[in-house]
């Protein structure tokens, strides 16, 4: 019996100290996600593990309150997927995870976190916003010792390229954030950040290789935390750029893919239509409804099928490691139509149950505010499809401008475009997370799509940031960065490089029209920060007459007027007609000049211009010298 008691103590002890084994075997290639946290409202994980013929063991842990619920395998003995029961009272340690066949056995130690909680740290999107899109490989090169990996497929830098990086980083960001801080910015939405290790024309980001690596060319995952962090204590928000739809086709799970249904299969390669309205087009063929899901975007991005469970739960479990994790606030859903139905509301329903303060908005490059309205969370159609999402990006706000400031006045062209286009808000339960842009990071800088003429790029301005909604600046447009031709959008942002003799960070290194522009930007983005009515009002737009647009933002006790004049000459205009919105106010503030307007009653109008008028006495930020500031 001794001896029975010893024989069993001592395999015991061995069994004890092979569960605490540290060295990872070599079956083990890839473990997803890499960590997960207790107390968290989903109790169940399924845990992705990639290693030779790993799909041959069995895998069993011992914790309080973990179990494993089901084991599956899938045609490619290189994957297993774990699903795990994890309860809610938990406590934060080391899972031993054991592998098991017949003689053979090795563990992997897996870490599950105490959940942070919100604490402030995840805000979501609001009224108050101003979003600054920022393309990090083309904005400021602050770590010359990144540009190149030698670990990594592109080794190449190269500046007069616009398919090459140039080497902007995280760093490069961090190293700004006073002057976007000091340009009203509330919130910085950085183009994918996650690693891009294909062979070249990555530098975009949208090609991800790895889902939990942040490319360590733009710093890797420490320069990534460190600027939320830093974000964080300045007040400011941070907004992810997520892609479900694809990946780069170097990523490891598509060069050895758990299943052939991992991605969306073709007997010869077949692109995408990109034509986001099949999908519930009454008319549209089948055949149009496959290529837009199926399709592959381009023919190194593979595309997902999220139909396939296993992928979906991945997926779902990335967006909350990353929210988790680095305290991200808000998700940019790209390519969102092209990805499968089913998952966006299960990703959207999964989000929202564990982070209900959390917001995202999705891309939707459409023709016509209804195709863009249904992939909107809260819409008015009576359809079996809920996105979940907060908002949209506003495609046809953004048409509707250009054209609004490139045409002659009309009844429905030139400045009547934005009437119309807003008046189709009813498609909407709440437009008000709707993502306001002039140009973004695929499209031609707005100066040069309304002929470099200053007037017209402050209208513009000046609209984005007292519609509804939540108005997003791309990088360098506040110094009418660009030139003229298509990729104008993604070039560097001067003087972020220590090559460049000038820097249009600088009031000094930028030319009398582009400090025009600034200052008008950083006075509007400013005054609208401090501005309520704006954030939080409603609005009610008068139908355009002789080409001008007056509309009003306004709560019960404010209100702003807004009086775009498209004219190439000065209108003198009598406001009776809008005494619905200005009775009970006798004078206002000229947000431009400054200047008190003490008569309401006919206000003068400058050709091509934009008249703010605030009501409300509010009190002002302060103000900083552009020589104190530096900018």
């Amino acid at each position: 019996m001794m001896l029975k008691k010893v024989a069993l103590l001592t395999i015991g002890m061995l069994y004890l100290c092979l569960l605490h084994a540290t060295a990872q075997p070599t079956q083990i290639k890839q473990v997803a996600p890499p960590f997960w946290w207790t107390d968290m409202e989903n109790p169940n994980l399924q845990i992705l593990v990639h290693g030779d013929n790993i799909a041959k063991f069995k895998v069993s842990v011992k914790h309080k309150g973990v179990k494993v619920k089901e084991v599956h395998r899938l045609e490619n003995a290189d994957y297993l997927f774990v699903d795990l029961y994890i309860d809610k009272k938990t406590q934060p340690d080391t899972l031993v995870l054991l592998f098991k066949k017949g003689k053979q056995l090795f563990t992997h130690n897996y870490e599950l976190r105490k959940r942070k909680g919100f604490d402030g740290r995840i805000s979501g999107l609001d009224g108050s916003d101003v979003i600054y899109l920022i393309m990090p490989d083309r904005f400021v090169n602050a770590d010359r010792a990144n540009d190149v990996d030698m670990r990594l497929k592109d080794r190449w830098i190269n500046r007069d390229s616009a398919y090459y990086r140039h080497g902007g980083d995280l760093q490069g960001v961090i190293s700004k954030l006073d002057y976007l801080q000091s340009l009203g910015i509330t919130a910085l939405w950085l183009n994918p950040v996650l690693i891009n290790d294909q062979p070249g024309d990555s530098y975009h980001g949208y090609a991800a290789t790895d889902h939990f690596e942040v490319d360590p060319r733009l710093g890797g995952m420490t320069a990534y935390l460190q600027l939320v962090e830093q974000c964080h204590a300045r007040g400011m928000k941070i907004v992810m750029d997520v892609n479900h739809n694809h990946t780069g086709d170097q990523h490891w799970f598509i060069k050895d893919k758990p299943s052939e249904d991992w991605v969306h299969q073709h007997e010869e390669f077949t692109r995408t239509h990109y034509r986001a309205p099949t999908v519930f087009d009454p008319y549209a063929s089948e055949a149009d409804k496959r290529t837009l899901k199926e399709g592959w975007f381009s023919n190194h991005l593979p595309d997902l099928n999220q139909d396939n469970p296993f992928l979906a739960n991945y997926l779902i479990q990335n967006s909350i490691w990353w929210i988790e994790h680095a305290g991200v606030d808000a998700f940019h859903l790209n390519t969102y139509a092209f990805s499968e139905d089913n998952f966006l509301e299960k990703w959207g329903e999964a989000i929202y149950n564990e982070y209900p303060q959390f917001s995202s908005f999705g891309e939707t490059w459409v023709e016509g505010a209804p195709s863009q309205a249904y992939f909107h969370g809260k819409n008015n159609f009576k359809n079996d499809f809920k996105s979940n999402l907060a908002g949209v990006t506003d495609f046809q706000l953004y048409y509707a401008v250009t054209q609004a400031l490139n045409e002659p006045f009309g009844w429905s062209e030139g400045i009547s475009r934005l009437y119309y286009t807003l008046t189709k808000d009813y498609l909407y339960e709440d437009a008000s997370q709707n993502v306001v842009f002039l140009d973004n990071h695929d499209l031609p800088r707005f100066f040069n799509s309304v002929g470099q003429d200053i007037k017209k790029y402050k209208m513009g301005m000046s609209f984005a940031m007292t519609t509804r909604g939540i108005p997003s600046l791309n990088y360098g447009t506040e110094v009418l960065l660009g030139n003229s031709t298509y990729g104008d959008s993604r070039t560097d942002f001067i003087g972020g490089w220590p090559s460049d003799t000038i820097s249009k960070f600088s009031n000094k290194g930028r030319t009398a029209l582009e400090n025009e522009a600034f200052k008008y930007t950083k006075k509007l983005i400013n005054w609208r920060k401090h501005c309520k009515v704006i954030h939080e009002g409603k609005l009610m737009q008068f139908i355009p007459e002789d080409g001008l647009y007056v509309y009003f933002r306004y709560t019960d006790n404010d209100a702003v007027m807004v009086v775009m004049n498209s004219n190439k000459f000065e209108v003198l205009l009598d406001t009776e007609k809008y005494n619905e919105r200005l009775a009970g106010y006798n004078t206002a503030r000229d947000v431009e000049t400054g200047k008190l307007v003490t008569d309401l009653q006919q206000l003068r109008i400058p050709a091509m211009s934009t008249l703010i008028l605030d009501m409300e006495e509010q009190e002002e930020a302060p103000v900083v010298s552009e020589e104190e500031e530096g900018y």
